[in-house]
């Protein structure tokens, strides 16, 4: 059975960069294939992957809107569309789910993708999907429970209290959600102490805490993916030992 992991969390978190080391970390424990979602509208998972996007599910929506071509039902064009935009690779796959770009009812192609989406999640081991902070994505991607979401915040009370609405709105939509666990990211030598007792004004069950690190920031200058990133990062050596502790699969 395909186990699910969602992150969300505000802008500007690192969410993403997390996300590419979640699906690294994943592949080096023999879980494959890894199925990536990057369901966050201002997307950029495939660059954290050092993958090249040319089809997103919202071109799909798109396009179905504006008819098919005679002789092929909504059906066949969506089920053609989706193995279009799926970018493969070793060990995962990378699918985006884009956003529509025109007006108007999206209702029968979501449906539709929402068909094919958890047709395809069934042939991987995991799926980690790269959540915006609203949660409606997950809530309609796939009918397969949520078996882990890490709600991802920076070291702001701002970030922290963004991330407690995340929570919140999770229980609002009904979701089935295994574990609900939050991370604490860019993390500067002696503010842990506060963080903690942010998360714990919040509710929030700390899972870890992921420090600030200048080679991430180089890794994005310089335009390089940063599921290279490798134990020279503390970032990198701080999620792993987070993921050993929170993924037992």
């Amino acid at each position: 059975m395909t186990y699910s992991i969602g992150l969300a969390g505000k802008g500007g978190t690192g969410k993403t960069t997390i996300a590419g080391l979640l699906i690294k970390y994943l592949n080096e424990k023999g879980k494959i294939p890894v199925l990536a979602v990057d369901a966050d509208s201002n997307a950029n998972l495939n660059e954290v992957l050092g993958l090249e996007v040319t089809e997103t599910l919202g071109d799909a929506r798109e396009e179905m809107k504006k008819g098919v071509s005679t002789g092929m039902t909504k059906d066949i064009f969506m089920e053609m569309k989706l193995g279009e935009a799926v970018v493969e690779t070793e060990g995962f796959d990378l699918i985006v789910m884009g956003r529509p770009e025109g007006s108007g009812c999206y209702c029968a192609a979501n449906t539709l993708l929402t068909q094919y989406l958890d047709r395809l999640i069934d042939n991987y081991s995991c799926v980690v999907i790269d959540n915006e902070a609203g949660m409606e994505h997950i809530s309609r991607l796939t009918t397969n429970n949520i078996d882990l979401l890490l709600i991802i915040s920076d070291a702001s009370r701002r970030g922290i209290l963004s991330a407690a609405r995340i929570s919140a709105l999770t229980d609002d939509l009904g979701l089935n959600i295994g574990n609900k666990l939050f991370i604490i990211n860019q993390v500067k030598e002696g503010q842990e102490e506060a963080l903690k007792k942010a998360a714990d004004e919040h509710q929030l069950e700390l899972a870890g805490i992921i420090p600030e690190d200048d080679l991430v920031r180089e890794f994005d200058l310089k335009g390089r993916p940063t599921i290279e990133l490798d134990k020279k990062s503390n970032a990198f050596k701080a999620a792993y030992e987070v993921f050993d502790r929170i993924i037992d699969i």
